[in-house]
């Protein structure tokens, strides 16, 4: 089996584009999209009509149950620029997916297995984010015996076996690849590159490989569609891959 895994597109819809091209010329027997598709100062309207066109499994992120809410109250900037784009049936398929997924002995989430918001890779301090210990790693996965764990949700790509042998991965984000943070602390999460970003997985001889892939797209699209939508923060993560300071 080999699946290529999205997360984290934030409506970033060129960039999609870019990573499905580059998946076709690589091929995989499925697609799995880990969450937080549409909210951002991009194109979640047209983000999600092709999303709603596919049959990957698709989980629900922070943002999905965010927009779901509707409720400004918890809404952040991100999701209320996507709550005026979008209409009644993308909210409905929006409702429709699940928050995590198992199957076979691959376990997928957005953050941790019961969390959309806890970071399964890093740690939040008052100092900043920095990798989590590999106990912190165990305690997020909790009970899980799957034998490989997908998240989403930090935008940081991540790959890591831990003691029992399970391959852990964050594909990174196809959409955004910076941003600040003000919850539980400050913090800031960082690629450093203005690629788009995903990963790749196969199962060879009953043990779970992989490989984090970034690829070039027309970043600066997106970028102006950003300032246009009075978000410079996103403008400049998209640029150059860091957040602004």
């Amino acid at each position: 089996m080999r699946i290529a895994f999205v997360s984290d597109i934030h409506g970033n819809l060129p960039a999609l584009e870019a990573v499905l091209a580059d998946i076709a010329r690589r091929g995989v027997d499925r697609i799995i999209n880990l969450g937080d598709h549409l909210s951002g100062p991009l194109w979640p309207a047209e983000t999600a009509d092709f999303l709603m066109r596919q049959d990957w499994l698709q989980l629900a992120g922070n943002h999905e149950r965010q927009l779901r809410s509707k409720d400004a109250a918890i809404m952040e900037v991100s999701d209320l620029h996507a709550a005026r784009c979008i209409d009644e049936p993308v909210y409905a398929w929006l409702h429709s997916l699940r928050d995590t997924a198992r199957f076979e002995d691959v376990q997928l989430c957005h953050g941790t297995p019961t969390s959309d918001l806890t970071y399964f890779f890093e740690t939040v301090t008052p100092a900043g984010a920095r990798l989590a210990t590999a106990a912190e790693i165990a305690e997020r996965l909790g009970t899980s015996d799957a034998r490989l764990v997908a998240c989403g949700h930090t935008h940081m790509p991540r790959m890591m076996r831990d003691a029992a042998g399970r391959l852990l991965v964050n594909p990174g984000s196809v959409g955004l690849p910076a941003y600040r943070d003000g919850a539980p602390y400050d913090h800031v999460i960082e690629n450093g590159g203005t690629d788009t970003r995903y990963a790749i997985v196969e199962r060879s001889a009953e043990e779970w490989t992989g490989s984090l892939i970034a690829v070039p797209y027309d970043f600066e699209a997106a970028a102006k569609q950003a300032a246009i939508n009075d978000r410079p923060d996103w403008a400049h993560a998209l640029r150059t891959g860091y957040a602004p300071q």
